[in-house]
């Protein structure tokens, strides 16, 4: 939990930060950019989950 409160206030402060220097957000300007990272990560996950499997599958 402590990891997610940080990564929060980081990403407010750069946002704050990129805001007040009226520079571009730092961050996919879509719903579709953040649905995007979002299946990253997911992907990223299942990887792990079935990676037993596939080593198996391959040795």
């Amino acid at each position: 939990m402590k990891e997610i409160i940080l990564s929060l206030l980081t990403g407010f402060v750069v946002g704050f930060i990129f805001a007040w220097g009226k520079l571009p957000i730092p961050a996919p300007p879509a719903l579709a950019g953040i649905i995007g990272i979002v299946g990253i990560y997911c992907g990223f996950k299942f990887f792990q989950y079935v990676e037993p499997w596939v080593h198996k599958l391959f040795t």
